[in-house]
């Protein structure tokens, strides 16, 4: 019998404070974790079997793993030998030591194993079930007593049982008993027996299967024994996989119906407030996950994830399990893919239950505590069995199975984990930032995935100062991870500014920094971004992005960033719209992008793209499925061109209505084009280069949750379906609205699209120096920093080879941007100058006894630069710039106090510390 313990850590986190250091949170523990998740994802140095663990039990600190295996050997790295362990193992909780205790579980025919271990009320005995015949030698029947103190078989207590016990449940005086056989002590028990729990007397309870027994839980009030296996009767009552009888008579008192005849019953626990299922089954159809009953046994909830659950074991309000589960798209999880073996769950929905759905309502949502393992051994199930111990204050979760892998190094059949020392940092966030109008930077992230923290804290640094500009909290999962995003509202027009961003978990641990991302604020507003995002689409991948796997959404808070499947080429030029846009390419093959999670779409929707092919072999170029990674079972939503290169959009409404462009419509000729597809109240409708293809009046779609896909997905049974799935060609702009978007505001988009619009180009400096008045026969050109003074002198040089304005434009701000290096004091609180340089100079031959001469009117000042590492921008006069666009052009910085300005040069390897000039060129 296992019920939740009222073991209740007390782990309660604060804050105390954000340290000086870029990410540093000082906390005063290491060993918090998200609520209500009660241990950490850390595995703790454990002894592992050679074999496979089929049943734990604990008492006062120690843990007894049973299964079928001949030793224990030390962790993997740690010192010790290997020892003889015959299907049975006990070991200290804290250290995961073996004890002195030693017992050998064996048998005269066949190959012993241990498959039930159970503790009395007392804590004074340790019930074994199995398939043995002999402990430590003394005769048994597959079931035996152990007295714990002395680590002793009792000779008392052989009841006969002639097959496998698979599954034990104690109360005070009687050990009720489950698993294969026919018989006890020569009486007809079929699957189901009770004995005394001190003398192993056969008692008269009576509920014979006509499967296997896997499963027993007594009820919390002792008046009901609940029963879980493989049956379809009990004492000639149908039921299948569970029921409910009498605990003195075994008179079954509720049967049910209502689980499939392909699954069976492996586990049942109890906590306070109700009762546990875990159910295993195969073939179409299956039942594997859980159920969750109250206390009068009914069903409360039914978690339909697939994937065989060996085990459910709630504590302090969490359901935690053990299965290999591998699709729970009927939980509004994660779809089938990747196998997850061990997960957590609330024991009952906060508020009010969601309404049924297929007959029931589905279970609790997934917690963020997620270590992994593997399929392992034997039948590759992977973890099977769980137990919770305590020792000196601290709980530890133990679990056994078939695995020979945990969080992704060696560990076989044992692992354990504790309520105390998380020390795993999230992962590192992947960054990007985009600017459409004046006065606004928008910094988007993937969010970090941490195995025991759901709720992270998130810092974002801007041009590398060491102090946050903003903290942002969000939640993430192994199987959603959805962008979150920041506006910067302090941002200049024409300037540029970076940003990294740390993730933080409960405990205080923190990722490393993201890689350095920049943006420039353009001098006027972007016009068909800016149209996109005022229209409301809540998904806009524009697929500016630099690196894999993530897709920024650049939404006005849609947050629905992207995923790229098997690398996409990224940055491909030009894109369709003018500027500094770029796109992303396919190959048609397997490339493809889908949304970072699952969402359900209305009945009205527009999706927008715009796409560049030549491919006469068709494929998907946006759409919506219930799948990832892999091909999804329901797909529709979705915009697919011909093999001849026709366009066709389509929803499903039980069958599949579609709108196409005509027979010699094609658009498979190497040029961009603009498509929109709309449903509404109208009916859907098709655009493609601002023109309406044509219509259908179909208001209605199927309603599932799913994911947005990019580049490919199933187009299986779709009218015209071309030769590959996939879509070889470029793509950008991809937008998805909530409602059905005007014919006039797909003709403004298509228009906006060519409308003029500013571009940045950032200019390094070719050459840099500097000259030091206490040292005048010196040059400083292979320097990596460079600096600044007035009294004693330091004197800096740039030199930039400056870009023509592009065919039409002109200049419409300059800025100088440099990067204090890490030194101490490397600011200054003077006002320092940039002026144009007039004399001649080199790097290798400049000293301050041959310094050139420097114009007398500033270009630019900035009064005073903060201490710390950090990136600094000076706007300059735009029309003197403009004067010297085209040529190779050198500027100085000086100033005229005492305290000295350090800057990164060209030299330095530090990010973002290469100066730079900012230029962004506009319409006349």
């Amino acid at each position: 019998m296992r019920r939740s313990r009222g073991l209740t850590a007390a782990l309660v986190l604060s804050l105390a404070g954000a340290g000086t250091g870029i990410g540093l949170v000082l906390m005063p523990q290491a060993s918090a974790i998200t609520a209500p998740v009660a241990f950490t994802a850390d595995s703790l140095p454990t002894w592992q079997p050679d074999g496979i663990v089929f049943a734990m039990a604990q008492a006062n600190g120690t843990v007894f793993a049973g299964g079928t295996f001949s030793a224990v050997r030390p962790p993997d790295g740690a010192a010790g030998t290997e020892r003889e362990a015959v299907n049975f193992v006990a070991l200290d909780a804290a250290t995961g030591n073996p004890t002195s205790c030693k017992l050998a579980f064996t048998v005269s025919d066949g190959t012993a194993t241990v498959r039930a271990l159970e503790v009395s009320k007392d804590q004074k005995t340790l019930y074994a079930g199995g398939y043995f015949g002999a402990v430590n030698g003394t005769p048994v029947s597959s079931l035996a007593a152990i007295d714990i103190a002395t680590c002793t078989p009792k000779a008392a207590f052989h009841p006969g049982v002639p097959a496998t016990v698979r599954a034990l449940a104690v109360t005070d005086d009687t050990l009720y008993v489950g698993g294969d056989f026919n018989a006890v002590d020569g009486q007809t028990r079929e699957r189901f027996a009770a004995v005394d729990a001190a003398t192993g007397a056969l008692k008269p309870f009576v509920a014979n299967a006509d499967e296997p027994g896997r499963a027993i839980e007594v009820s919390n009030d002792g008046k009901n024994v609940l029963l879980g296996g493989d049956f379809f009767s009990v004492n000639n009552s149908t039921t299948h996989a569970l029921a409910v009888v009498n605990a003195t008579t075994g008179a079954v008192t509720k049967t049910y119906s209502n689980i499939p005849s392909n699954s069976v019953v492996k586990d049942i626990s109890a906590d306070a407030t109700g009762y546990y299922t875990g159910n295993e089954g195969s073939g179409g159809g299956v039942f594997d996950g859980r159920i969750g009953l109250n206390t009068d046994f009914s069903e409360k909830w039914r978690d339909r994830c697939l994937g065989a659950t060996q085990y459910v074991l709630p504590y302090d309000g969490v359901l935690y399990s053990s299965s290999h589960a591998h699709d729970c798209s009927t939980e509004l999880e994660f779809p089938d893919g990747k196998r997850h073996f061990l997960l957590a769950q609330p024991t009952d929905h906060t508020g009010a239950a969601p309404a049924p759905v297929g007959g029931f309502v589905r279970g609790p949502g997934k917690l963020g505590w997620h270590p992994t393992a593997n399929d392992g051994l034997g039948e590759g199930i992977g973890p099977r069995v769980m137990a919770i111990a305590e020792k000196s204050d601290v709980k530890y979760m133990w679990v056994g199975g078939e695995f020979t892998l945990i969080n992704g190094k060696p560990q076989q059949a044992l692992t354990r984990f504790g309520s105390t020392g998380d020390v795993g940092a999230p992962t590192t966030p992947v960054a990007s930032a985009d600017s459409v109008k004046p006065g606004e930077a928008q910094v988007r992230w993937r969010t970090s995935y941490d195995a025991d923290d759901s709720k992270l804290t998130y810092r974002i640094y801007r041009n590398g100062s060491a102090t946050p500009a903003a903290t942002v909290n969000a939640d993430s999962l192994e199987w959603q991870r959805r962008q979150a995003s920041w506006t910067d509202t302090t941002v200049k027009a024409g300037q540029s500014y970076s940003y990294r961003v740390t993730a933080t978990d409960a405990a205080g641990n923190t990722s490393a920094l993201s890689a350095s991302v920049s943006v420039t604020v353009p001098t006027a507003v972007q016009s068909y971004p800016n149209q996109v995002r005022a229209d409301g689409a809540g998904l806009y991948w524009r697929f500016d992005d630099t690196v894999s796997p993530y897709v920024a959404d650049s939404s006005a808070g849609g947050n629905t960033g992207g995923v790229q499947l098997n690398a996409p080429a990224l940055r491909q030029t030009p894109g369709a719209v003018t500027g500094a846009s770029t796109a992303m390419g396919f190959n048609g093959t397997s490339q493809k992008v889908y949304s970072d999670h699952r969402q359900t779409v209305g009945s009205a929707f527009t999706i927008e793209t715009w796409f560049k092919t030549g491919t006469s072999r068709g494929g998907k170029l946006v759409g919506f499925g219930s799948n990832t990674d892999r091909s999804s079972g329901s797909y529709d939503k979705h915009l697919y061109m011909t093999n001849t290169g026709r366009l066709v959009f389509g929803v499903s409404n039980g069958s599949a209505q579609t709108v196409s462009t005509g027979l010699f419509d094609t658009y498979n000729d190497n040029k961009w084009h603009h498509v929109v597809a709309t449903q509404g109240p109208g009916g859907i409708t098709l655009y493609v280069d601002g023109q309406n293809k044509g219509s259908l009046n179909r208001t209605s779609t199927q309603t599932y949750a799913g994911y947005w896909h990019v580049g490919g997905d199933n187009l299986t049974g779709w009218p015209s379906r071309p030769t590959s799935n996939h879509f070889n060609g470029q793509l950008d702009e991809t937008a998805i609205y909530p409602t059905a978007l005007t014919e006039a505001q797909v003709k403004n988009h298509f228009t906006l699209a060519k409308a003029p619009t500013d571009s940045v180009s950032k200019v390094n400096a070719t050459e840099d120096t500097y000259v030091n008045q206490g040292a005048p026969g010196t040059a400083y050109g292979t320097s990596t920093s460079l600096a600044v003074r007035g009294t004693s002198a330091y004197e800096t040089y740039l030199r930039f080879n400056v870009p023509a304005a592009p065919a039409g434009q002109v200049l419409k701000s300059a800025a100088l941007q440099f990067k204090t290096n890490t030194q101490t004091g490397a600011g200054t609180a003077d006002t320092v100058s940039v002026v144009p340089v007039t004399g001649t100079w080199t790097g290798a031959g400049t000293t301050f006894t041959s310094k050139p001469a420097l114009g007398a009117t500033p270009l630019g000042t900035i009064a005073g630069v903060p201490d710390g590492s950090a990136v600094h921008s000076v706007p300059l006069d735009t029309a003197a710039v403009s004067a010297v666009l085209g040529s190779s052009y050198s500027l100085g910085l000086t100033s005229t106090g005492t305290d000295p300005l350090w800057i990164w040069s060209s030299e330095a390897t530090a990010a973002d510390g290469i100066p730079q000039l900012v230029l962004t060129f506009g319409a006349k």
